[in-house]
């Protein structure tokens, strides 16, 4: 698999980077339709038949997403709207069906909502949004390498079978680092002077991103599924790539909103 995985890669990475670097509705459309797609993936990844009320509840979360460009309150309501559907809906294909329709237009809804409204359309938000993929990239590939290189006891052996401590830090280090390279620059210009709070506040954004990841893997090994889906060759689905981002851009909104980025 790995030349699918390398192929997928070399075509699913400009395409972000470019949206990424645009920002504005470029950026809104691409998650827009990666939130839909989510909404699928979960439902299906849950043992749902995603019916009228999965189909309705991954259009409401689209058009939130592109609505938080300029309304990222009502896009807000808009998710939560989209949930309560989706559960309602749910109610007929079996006992707990509910909780998990619901759930799962959350944990898809929110964060195409915070990733939107965080790039925005402006330097800032493109420097935030290029920050935060480079640090969830850089914990998944230290975390990768420290693991299979280190090996040792395992993080959540109930909930993956993979995971390591050591991966767990040599994800951090690596998400640290790039917060150091990245200390000396910010959409306005040079720092005068090293902010140690880059690259700590990188490290903490690693142990997000890697919870993220354990709460996606939970769900798979309580459904019994190896990937959310197969729409991505050689990676699985769009839940599988990116359950670290979905976690770090709720992480960063809520801050944000509270004033404290």
């Amino acid at each position: 698999m790995l030349l699918p995985r390398i192929l997928s890669a070399l075509v699913m990475i400009p395409v972000a980077l470019a949206a990424i670097w645009w920002g504005g509705y470029a950026f809104a459309v691409m998650v827009a339709v990666a939130g839909a797609v989510m909404v699928w993936e979960w439902d299906r990844m849950t043992g749902g038949t995603f019916a009228t009320g999965g189909r309705l509840a991954a259009v409401l979360v689209a058009v939130a997403s592109l609505m938080a460009f300029t309304w990222p309150m009502a896009s807000l309501a808009l998710v939560l709207v989209a949930a309560v559907v989706a559960g309602r809906r749910a109610e007929c294909e079996g006992a707990g069906r509910r909780y998990w329709a619901l759930s799962g237009v959350l944990y898809c809804g929110l964060p195409a909502v915070a990733l939107v409204w965080l790039r925005g359309d402006d330097g800032q938000g493109r420097f935030l949004m290029l920050g935060l993929m480079l640090v969830v990239w850089a914990t998944d590939i230290g975390a990768y390498a420290a693991g299979r290189t280190i090996g040792g006891p395992l993080l959540m052996p109930k909930v993956s079978p993979k995971k390591t401590w050591a991966g767990l830090i040599g994800g951090m280090l690596s998400a640290a680092l790039i917060g150091a390279l990245g200390n000396g620059f910010t959409a306005f210009g040079p720092h005068s002077h090293f902010d140690f709070a880059l690259p700590l506040g990188a490290a903490i954004l690693a142990v997000v991103a890697q919870a993220g990841d354990l709460l996606e893997s939970w769900v798979k090994r309580r459904f019994g599924v190896k990937d959310s889906s197969n729409i991505i060759p050689g990676h699985g689905g769009v839940l599988d790539r990116v359950d670290g981002v979905l976690s770090v851009a709720v992480f960063i909104a809520v801050f944000r909103l509270a004033g404290v980025i």
